[in-house]
């Protein structure tokens, strides 16, 4: 119910470049299409799958990865992979692209889901989404901002606890952290169950088979 707090309207400027999961998107976000299914609705339509992604979220991040490449683009494997698939970096210490990614792509995706998951989860959502020009739906910018604030708030308390002597502002400080890594664990859980699930529906539809019947 806390979702209802935040704002259904489209993400503006500012907050697609900030944030946990905004600055993963780009300028198609705010298209009208959206996923088959939205990501408050992922953990009952692929209840398994979300549980699994959330325990194991650095090895549902490269399977869904190469699963994500491979329907771009059937029978590419790995040879379109860089790191977080450009979406992320352009700094000194970050160059998607020039990581040695060509050379061995299996290890640079382990050391992006294990460094940085949630940016590895982002870009996979990403690469289906622009590949259909997908955007948000009210429920998925609620989370996304819901999710946000919750990092924001963490990171505030944290500066907070580490200038002030009183032991209440740590203690105050640890819960918040634990409930946005929790928010966190569970989004990017919905995230891969939202993209698999629009894997397989576009799947269907573009399936040979199926049009002959429909034929």
């Amino acid at each position: 119910m806390c979702l209802f707090c935040f704002s259904k309207e489209k993400l503006s400027h500012d907050e697609l470049q900030q944030g946990k999961y905004g600055g993963a998107y780009g300028a198609f976000i705010n298209n009208n299409e959206t996923f088959a299914v939205s990501l408050c609705k992922t953990p009952m339509k692929s209840p398994l799958l979300w549980c699994g992604a959330m325990v194991c979220l650095c090895p549902s991040a490269i399977y869904m990865r190469k699963k994500a490449l491979n329907h771009v683009e059937p029978g590419s494997g790995w040879s379109n992979y860089k790191c977080c698939q450009g979406y992320f970096g352009g700094c000194c210490c970050l160059q998607p692209g020039k990581m040695g990614e060509k050379s061995c792509p299996c290890l640079c995706m382990c050391l992006e889901s294990c460094v940085c998951p949630g940016p590895a989860v982002s870009a996979t959502s990403n690469v289906i989404r622009e590949q259909y020009s997908l955007g948000l739906d009210e429920d998925d910018v609620r989370l996304i901002r819901c999710s946000n604030c919750l990092f924001y708030l963490s990171c505030l308390l944290s500066c907070v606890a580490m200038m002030t002597p009183c032991e209440g502002d740590d203690a105050v400080a640890g819960c918040v952290n634990v409930i946005s890594d929790v928010v966190f664990c569970c989004v990017s859980g919905c995230m891969t169950a939202q993209v698999n699930h629009e894997m397989e529906v576009r799947g269907e539809e573009a399936s040979p088979q199926r049009v002959s019947m429909d034929r």
